[in-house]
Parts: structure tokens; C-alpha cells; sequence
């Protein structure tokens, strides 16, 4: 949720009105909400799968299962009930970018799109960690369009590929990585499957090192004009949630840090929107 509204104010520089703020954040939890929803549904059998395998047994330290991890498959709700689920906050996301600008409408269903190919291709190629960078871009570069239909060619290009690079280092590959075991097992397709911990820790720790430079960079060219002040904050907060955990983990190799680094990650664009907020109030 902090992520479209992050990447909203770094082209502002200041707060949209208020009721593009109440819509922009209903649009947004429904079409994250119908995201994660319909990735669990295309995943039913195969999480079924792994939890049969014992799978998803350990997950108490992961953010990510904070509630109920795959609902569907472990029989909280049933398949139907699900794509319900799904389709209400996938209407609901749809009717809200549209009012907000139908461009939003595009992008969300590019992103549904994709996150489908991304699950259908757990099984065929670890390529599709790329194809989930691209889903998680959608909803930052959504929002930039929300609140202005004619936002900047270069901007939109950095902050995709900011967010294309966190998402890879810090979401999709450590999520992998805490899986390796169970994905091995139903020969899954991913990053640490296919190049085993060595590999897989400096993939994290170069896409992470290039995103954080990448949001220096963003910060330097936002119209905002953030100063030196708030680029040295930026700069520690991705040393702090994210380099200082990728690199324990390149040192030691153990799933629990990679648990650490996911979590860390996670909140790394709520840590960056403080200080994006606090600049839009001076």
C-alpha cells in the first residue's frame, strides 16, 4: 500500500486532494488485494502440493503469513469462494482506476496478466522472476498516472526499474529462497532452485545494491527536488532494510536471513514514504 503511494508523491512533490487520497487508496488495496488473491488461486494445486509435502510449516518468522498463507489450499476457503474473492476486488480495482484515469484500468489488467503468466510458468523457467519485477511495477507506475495523466517518459523509466530491481533482490528471490526445499521437490522453476545459496546471494546483493542507487538517482530527478538531507536518509534506510540483511545472508547462506531480508524489504517503501511525506508537508 505504501508503494503507490510513495512513488505518487515522489512525482508531486506534494499531497493530491483529498478525495483522490480516499480513492487512490481504496483502488489500491483492491487491486493488490485481487493480485495476491488470484496468484493463490492459478497456485491452488501446487500449493496443495507442498502442503501435502509438508511444506509451509515453518513460516511463523515470514510477513508474508502473518494472517493465512494460501487460504484456498490449505481449505479456508474453497476454490470457488476464492475466485469470488478475486473478481469482487478485481471489479472494485477497475472502477477505481477508472475514475482516477483510465490508463490505470491498462496497467492493472497488464498486471493481472502477468502475474498469471508468472504463476503458470512456476513449472517451464526461473526467467519468470522477471515477469513478477514487472507485476510489482504496475502498481508504483498506476498511481504516478493517477494524479497526473502526463507524467514525465524518464521518470516512469527509473522508477520502474527501482521497483524492478527491489522486487527482484528483496520480494521474489528471497520468498524463493525460504522455499527452495519445497520447490525443489515439486520441481519448480526459480532462482535458487536453478543456481543454488551461492548464486542466488550475489543475484540478491547486485540487484539491491543497483536499486538502491537507482532510488538515489530517483530522489536527484524527482520534480519534488529532494535535498542532500533527504538523499542521505533514503540511502540509509536501504542500507538498513536492505543491504545490511542481503549482505548476512550472502555471508551465511541460512534461510532464516532470508526471512529477514524479505521482511526488511517490506518495509522499505513504507520507511521511504516517511521521508517523502515529511519533505511534500515543509
Amino acid at each position: 500500500m505504501a508503494t503507490p503511494a510513495l512513488c505518487a508523491l515522489l512525482w508531486l512533490g506534494t499531497f493530491p486532494p483529498f478525495k483522490v487520497i480516499v480513492l487512490g487508496l481504496i483502488t489500491a488495496f483492491a487491486g493488490y488485494t485481487a493480485v495476491y488473491a488470484l496468484n493463490d488461486v492459478i497456485d491452488c494445486r501446487i500449493d496443495k502440493e507442498k502442503i501435502r509435502q509438508g511444506g509451509f510449516g515453518d513460516s511463523d518468522d515470514y510477513l508474508d503469513a502473518v494472517m493465512v498463507r494460501h487460504p484456498v489450499a490449505q481449505g479456508f476457503l474453497s476454490l470457488r469462494e476464492g475466485l469470488l474473492w478475486v473478481t469482487v476486488w478485481a471489479l472494485l480495482a477497475l472502477i477505481g482506476a477508472y475514475i482516477l484515469n483510465p490508463i490505470c484500468v491498462l496497467i492493472f489488467l497488464a498486471g493481472c496478466f502477468l502475474e498469471s503468466v508468472y504463476c503458470l510458468m512456476l513449472k517451464v523457467s526461473h526467467f519468470r522472476t522477471i515477469v513478477s519485477g514487472a507485476v510489482k511495477t504496475s502498481g508504483g507506475i498506476a498511481a504516478v498516472f493517477a494524479v497526473d495523466p502526463d507524467p514525465s517518459p524518464s521518470f516512469l523509466i527509473i522508477l520502474f526499474l527501482w521497483l524492478f530491481l527491489w522486487e527482484i533482490g528483496g520480494q521474489n528471490v528471497p520468498a524463493d529462497w525460504t522455499d527452495v526445499e519445497e520447490d525443489a521437490r515439486i520441481q519448480a522453476k526459480t532462482i535458487p532452485v536453478r543456481f543454488g545459496p551461492e548464486k542466488t546471494n550475489i543475484i540478491i546483493l547486485g540487484t539491491l545494491i543497483l536499486a538502491v542507487a537507482v532510488n538515489v538517482i530517483l530522489f536527484r530527478v524527482a520534480p519534488a527536488g529532494f535535498g542532500l538531507p533527504y538523499v542521505v536518509a533514503a540511502l540509509f534506510v536501504g542500507l538498513y532494510l536492505l543491504l545490511a540483511p542481503a549482505y548476512r545472508l550472502y555471508k551465511t547462506k541460512e534461510r532464516l536471513h532470508a526471512l529477514a531480508l524479505f521482511n526488511g524489504s517490506s518495509y522499505y517503501p513504507l520507511a521511504l514514504l516517511a521521508i517523502v511525506a515529511v519533505k511534500s508537508l515543509i
